[in-house]
This record gives C-alpha cells, structure tokens and sequence, in this order.
C-alpha cells in the first residue's frame, strides 16, 4: 500500500515499479522499486518502502523515505519545464558535502545518482536530520518567545559562520567566480524572465531598471547559500531552540555576503508587513519572540564585523529574484507539470511582489 499516492489528471507522483510509471501520461516524481534496490545497496533498513512529501519546499522534490526503523530523504528536480541550469541537484549535494567537511550543520549525502534509469531524472538521497522546519507555524515545544529569539539569532550566527568559511581550496573554491557576482545575478535572472514570464508586469520591468542603475560597488566575496531563510533551517524538537542543519544548498555559489543578509530580511515577516508570497514562507516571525528585521542586521553586523549600509538594495533583488523564479514555478502550474496550490496563488501573489519590490525603491532613493 503506498503512503502517499496523489494523482493529477492522468499521473500519480508515488507509483510501486516503473512498469505502473510508464503506464502513466505523465511521469511519476517516485517509483519505489528502484529505490528499494538502492536502499538495499546502502544497507538501509528491510522490507518495502514508503514515500511521504517532506517539507514546504517548492523547488526542488523531496520526500521521506520509511524503510522499517530506517529514514532517508529524496530529493530530486520537479517536473520540467523549469529554467535551464535549475534544479542541480548533483552540484547542491557536491556542495552539502563541502560545507559538511568544513564543519557547517549540512545533512550527510548517502547516494548521488546520475543515471536517470530508476526516475527519469538525477536524484540524491540524503541523511533523515530528526527537526522542525518552520514557515507559518511554530510548534507547541518550541513556541515560548525565549525560543523565537533563540531561533533568529541561531540563524544569523549561522549565517555569520556560513560566511566566514575558507574559500581558497577546491571544492568550495569551484563552485562559483569570485568576482562579478551582482553584475551576474542581475543579467541571468533577467534572461530567466525573458524564458519564463507569463505576462507583462510593469512593476518588475521598473524594478529591473531601478537594479542596474543603483548596483553596488563590488566588495568582497564569501560562501553565498543564495536561498538562506527560516524555511530552510532544521531546529531540533525541543526546547531551547537549537539549530541542526541548514537545507536546500541548490543556488550556493561565491558571491556578495549581504545578498543572503538581504534574502533574510526580506522573507522575515514582521506583524504589520503587507502578505506577499515571500513573507508567507516565514510567516511564523510575525510571532511573540522572533526578532525584527533591524534585529537581525544588527546581530550580523556584530558577528561579522560587516558594514550592512546599503542593505535595501540586496532586499530589492532578493523580492525582484523571487518574483522571477517563481513565475518559473507559476509557469508549471499553468503547463499542467505541478499541482501545488501555492504556485496557483502566485497569478496575483507575483504582482504583489513586484509591487512591494518597487515601492521599496522609492524608500531606498528617499531615505539612502
């Protein structure tokens, strides 16, 4: 019997034996056979195997895979279309396995799988890490305000260490140029609205402008997570709050250190911050306990020594890069490839973030 079998038009996501996934019309994101040999290899648990969405993820597939006493993760590219070069799930566990090696809290890469034979597509299997991540809701052994705190400066104190890593020596020091970095970001995610748009929003075409003529001097270059939010952290299940591993390495690269400050800020909802489909990821911060934004800037700063001025910038193309890349998911949606209920709210949510990014250029020229 499969956990979790939720069909979509003519496919199913779980299916038993690729004979069932070639029967459907579209593939399938598990077939558990195969699996069930790999776990075999890695002499993970006995007897069938379950698979369960895990998370809230909605970029790269992962799932939890139950094997009698035994767990491990799936994670493996979504449905196509997507952009090109997204969904590199090879590159985020060759990367998972570096900052592992250099002491950050990373889940253990069991399996890295390039042939596509068992699902279609590449796919990794990583460690079970037993913890909670948070978006919209805190549980009930970690909800005291002491613990909200704790959460926040857990995930700027990591961010703080993620970006003092050693960049000199391979791997670490391949998987990205040290120099050029915003000047990037801006031309690729601008290539990838061209690739991906739905429709014409006037917002972010202002937002785009607005970018390129206020962009930053180069400055120095760390370990960049590229998608660092309270969504993508694991907190053990108990109190006082610890963090255990940070998730979803998929766009780490060498970059600007305030581009993941600036992501972190800008999906930390605040209570009185309008909703937009960013602050719906983290809307658990609007809680009793969890730091404010000017918190968590002010803690990095003193951890790093790291001169935050200018940070509105790096919040603006934080909003402006998510409104791209999600449009790419709302695409998806609209292709038939997904079902996810959070991409069908992103035929408005994505204005909304357009919007929210072009207001926040007039309050960066009118106040610096």
């Amino acid at each position: 019997m499969l956990p979790d079998k939720r069909m979509s038009g003519a496919t199913a996501d779980v299916v038993n034996t690729s004979a069932e996934a070639r029967a459907l019309a579209q593939p399938p994101l598990v077939v558990l056979e195969p699996l069930r040999d790999l776990l075999d290899e890695l002499d993970i648990g006995v007897g069938p195997v379950t698979a369960q969405p895990l998370g809230d993820g909605h970029s790269n597939v992962t799932y939890l895979l139950r094997r009698g006493e035994d767990r491990a993760v799936l994670r493996r590219p979504p449905r196509p279309p997507y952009a090109p070069s997204a969904h590199d799930v090879l590159r985020e566990a060759s990367i998972m396995n570096a900052t592992r090696a250099v002491g950050l809290p990373v889940p253990r890469v069991l399996a890295m799988v390039d042939n596509p034979t068992a699902l279609g597509v590449p796919f990794v299997l990583l460690e079970h890490v037993v913890g909670y991540a948070i978006s919209n809701t805190v549980p009930m052994a970690l909800a005291s305000p002491a613990d909200g705190q704790r959460m926040g400066q857990a995930l700027v104190d990591t961010l703080a260490d993620v970006h003092a890593v050693d960049m000199a020596d391979p791997p670490l020091s391949q998987i990205g140029r040290p120099t050029g970095y915003l000047g990037r970001q801006l031309r690729r995610f601008s290539r990838i609205w061209q690739d991906v748009a739905t429709r014409e929003i006037a917002d972010l075409d202002h937002v785009t402008a607005w970018l390129q003529e206020h962009q930053p001097p180069e400055g120095e270059s760390t370990l960049v997570h590229g998608d660092y939010r309270l969504g993508n952290a694991l907190f053990a299940p108990e109190s006082p709050a610890q963090l255990v591993a940070i998730l979803d390495w998929e766009m780490a690269t060498i970059g600007d250190p305030l581009a993941d400050l600036g992501y972190l800020c800008a999906t930390w909802a605040e209570p009185d911050d309008e909703p937009n489909p960013m602050l719906a990821l983290s809307a658990a911060t609007r809680g009793p306990g969890f730091p404010r934004r000017a918190d968590l800037r002010e803690r990095y700063a003193q951890r790093t020594g790291r001169s935050t001025s200018g940070l509105a910038w790096y919040k603006i193309l934080a909003l402006w890069k998510a409104a791209i890349f999600l449009e790419a998911s709302y695409r998806r949606y609209r292709t038939g490839t997904t079902t996810d209920l959070y991409f069908a709210s992103l035929s408005d949510g994505i204005p909304q973030l357009a919007m929210a990014a072009r207001a926040m250029t007039a309050r960066a020229c009118r106040f610096g």
